[in-house]
């Protein structure tokens, strides 16, 4: 594949308001991770259980709920939250007729953002209170937003959708981002345990995807290739600055600092096409989603 017809595909399938149609009956799922090497994968229980569009989830800061992107029978997609105790649900956006998408926990503990697609389906990232209240755009002039991890309380790193996507660093005192990195993936983070690096998958035409991550504390840094990603891998979470999780089909792998690929952890029962995994703040529990088996 050229690189021209990679960045032609990465750009429509990551534009978001097409993603709820094309991923029409997903599922968010809830995972024990094993507590030792070896030890077999529990099965996952399903919170949404539902014909339709429910992804993209993310713990909140005491590992009890998970915060997803739902699109129920007004076709209109908001973040919703799940409490793991009871599989209760509750809608926490309620926008229409602009829909949100990738809700990530701010750091100062009193909301999330979100990416918006706005009523002219133009895409930026705005943040809200955990009661859906209290709107503001971060970033005005930075679009179109697809995916976005923050760094620290002003710092954060961007997927913005072009001809190829770029990695853009961003500063909300500024409102300004700079260019990284360009051709990358989806799955964008900070990893865990460090002042200010993050991890994103590098697209290659000729030598595939890498995870590769990058200091923004270090001056002039370059990016540094860790591993090449698995086949039909595309996200990544990290449970500490040395390992990471990986999913592909319905396989759980992982990776740590110095191995030279993933290793296989077990198979995932009952569901295919997993992907879009996060961990638990604890680092015991993962969510993903995935497709239920017919």
């Amino acid at each position: 594949m050229n690189s021209t017809r990679a960045s032609i595909l990465a750009l429509s399938f990551c534009t978001l308001a097409t993603v709820a149609g094309a991923q029409a009956n997903t599922d968010v799922y809830l995972l024990r991770l094993p507590a030792t090497r070896g030890e077999p994968l529990a099965a996952p229980m399903n919170l949404t259980s539902r014909v339709g569009y429910d992804n993209q989830p993310a713990f909140t800061a005491d590992g009890k709920s998970l915060l997803f992107t739902s699109t129920r029978e007004d076709a209109q997609a908001d973040i919703w939250r799940v409490d793991l105790a009871t599989k209760a649900t509750t809608r926490v956006t309620t926008t229409a007729p602009v829909s949100e998408y990738s809700a990530t926990l701010t750091p100062d503990g009193k909301g999330f953002s979100m990416i918006r697609v706005e009523k002219d389906s133009t895409q930026r990232l705005w943040r809200t209170g955990f009661d859906g209240t209290g709107d503001a755009l971060v970033f005005e002039r930075i679009k179109p937003v697809g995916y976005h991890a923050w760094v620290d309380d002003h710092t954060l790193a961007l997927f913005v959708l072009g001809n190829p996507a770029s990695l853009q660093v961003a500063d909300t005192k500024t409102g300004e981002g700079r260019v990284v990195a360009h051709n990358i993936g989806r799955s964008l983070l900070r990893v865990p345990g460090s002042r200010r690096r993050i991890s994103y998958v590098q697209l290659d035409s000729a030598r595939g995807a890498w995870l590769t991550s990058l200091d923004l504390d270090a001056t002039n840094a370059a990016p540094v290739t860790l591993v090449a990603m698995a086949p039909g891998a595309d996200y990544v979470t990290w449970t500490s600055a040395d390992h990471a999780l990986s999913l592909s089909g319905n396989t759980l792998l992982e990776w740590s600092t110095g191995d030279a690929q993933w290793r296989p952890v077990g198979t995932i029962a009952g569901v295919q096409k997993a992907s879009r995994l996060t961990v638990s703040p604890d680092g015991k529990w993962l969510a993903f989603v995935a497709e239920p088996l017919p």
